[in-house]
């Protein structure tokens, strides 16, 4: 018998890593772009930033606004802008559709990947002002709005602030 995900949760099968940063392992560094040895470990669940099929949440890096692939506590990850490889930090400004309020910070791309798509894996180096409370509380409700049964808003705390599932 095998399990079914929530459309919420992102899944990434990888090996365990001693680290405690968001995200770390054989991607770091200058071989980080080679697509599909994706071997990372995650700490906090990422979670699907669609809603309906649709982008519900963004970044601005520099002038450009892309659409959020999956975002969580302490990373994200998006289509790679030029000029975005593993190791380089850069400041970056989360808005979700619908919300007036923003989320700035400085971020550092952890992997590269993707094949057809180039992808950035990043991983939240800090907050500016009460920013990270205020993400908790946009995936909370990401979380409620997002979920196929009802859940509380004790729940979907948990599942915001626990461990990756994978």
């Amino acid at each position: 018998m095998s399990y079914k995900f929530p459309s919420f949760v992102t899944t990434s099968f990888s090996r365990p890593s001693q680290k405690s940063d968001e995200t770390s392992g054989a991607q770091e560094g200058k071989g980080a772009s080679q697509g599909s040895d994706v071997s990372e470990r995650r700490i906090h669940q990422r979670f699907v930033t669609k809603m309906h099929d649709e982008p519900c949440f963004w970044a601005l890096i520099g002038k450009e606004r892309l659409a959020l692939n999956d975002l969580s506590l302490k990373g994200f990850s998006l289509p790679t802008p030029s000029g975005l490889y593993p190791g380089v930090q850069f400041d970056f400004v989360l808005q979700r559709e619908g919300v007036p309020d923003t989320i700035r910070g400085r971020a550092e791309v952890a992997s590269v990947f993707g094949k057809k798509v180039s992808c950035a894996g990043c991983r939240i180096l800090q907050f500016e002002g009460d920013s990270e409370e205020r993400l908790h509380d946009w995936l909370v409700i990401h979380v409620i709005l997002s979920a196929t049964v009802r859940i509380s808003e004790k729940d979907a705390a948990a599942i915001v602030s626990g461990r990756s599932l994978v």
